[in-house]
């Protein structure tokens, strides 16, 4: 601990007001819930946001151009247009990482909550949820939760602060992913919410709030 001068406290404060002012943009996982950030965004208190709703999943219009994986990936890609704030659920998470890739002087920071990051995450215990998803989201694209890519090489590239977000009760993506997703990016820290099962992003709203404020004032 050093003692920090007025000048050093106000670059400091402005930075960190700087990025909160940013745009965040929220992704859902592969339900594509649009209000499932709701209850987040609301506590961070942000001033500009977006819960991103992807084409053809709950309720949003299809949309020719958007017809795989890849495309949706492009798709996100150009929803980004000034340096912002990405958060990512499960699936999500994966878009989240690629736009990273490869926008990374528009996506500051990363906030990733319970994805595999495009791991193979079947070696690190997780549990088959693709069955349970097709029966559940009936009239969602199954090419979302099929889709098998190994980014294992190229999380190494990825230079934002990034804040990986786990609950210790969560089968579809356990801690182990977390720890292996923390060891893979350089920039990387993960936090622990105790009970936190899948969804902890919506049902540990609060928790969650608390963990990316300090995030954010400890990464400006």
């Amino acid at each position: 601990w050093h003692p920090i001068n007025h000048k050093e406290w106000f670059n400091m404060h402005n930075q960190q007001q700087d990025a909160v002012a940013q745009p965040w943009l929220f992704l859902p996982g592969a339900s594509g819930n649009q209000t499932f950030w709701q209850p987040l965004a609301q506590r961070l208190g942000l001033s500009r946001y977006r819960l991103l709703g992807y084409p053809g999943f709950d309720g949003v219009p299809r949309l020719s151009e958007v017809d795989d994986f890849q495309s949706l990936s492009h798709w996100v890609k150009q929803q980004i247009t000034e340096p912002s704030v990405v958060v990512a659920q499960s699936m999500g998470g994966v878009l989240a990482a690629l736009a990273a890739l490869a926008k990374p002087q528009l996506v500051s920071r990363l906030v990733l909550v319970a994805t595999s990051g495009g791991l193979d995450v079947t070696t690190l215990g997780a549990q088959d949820w693709v069955a349970d998803y097709q029966q559940f989201y009936e009239t969602a694209p199954d090419w979302f939760c099929t889709v098998r890519l190994d980014l294992t090489d190229q999380l190494a590239l990825l230079s934002q602060p990034t804040l990986l977000i786990w609950g210790d009760a969560d089968p579809i993506s356990p801690v182990a992913v977390g720890e292996r997703l923390a060891q893979l990016m350089p920039q990387a820290r993960l936090a622990l919410v105790t009970g936190g099962p899948h969804d902890l992003g919506h049902t540990h709203a609060a928790e969650v709030a608390e963990l990316i404020q300090a995030f954010m004032a400890e990464s400006a």
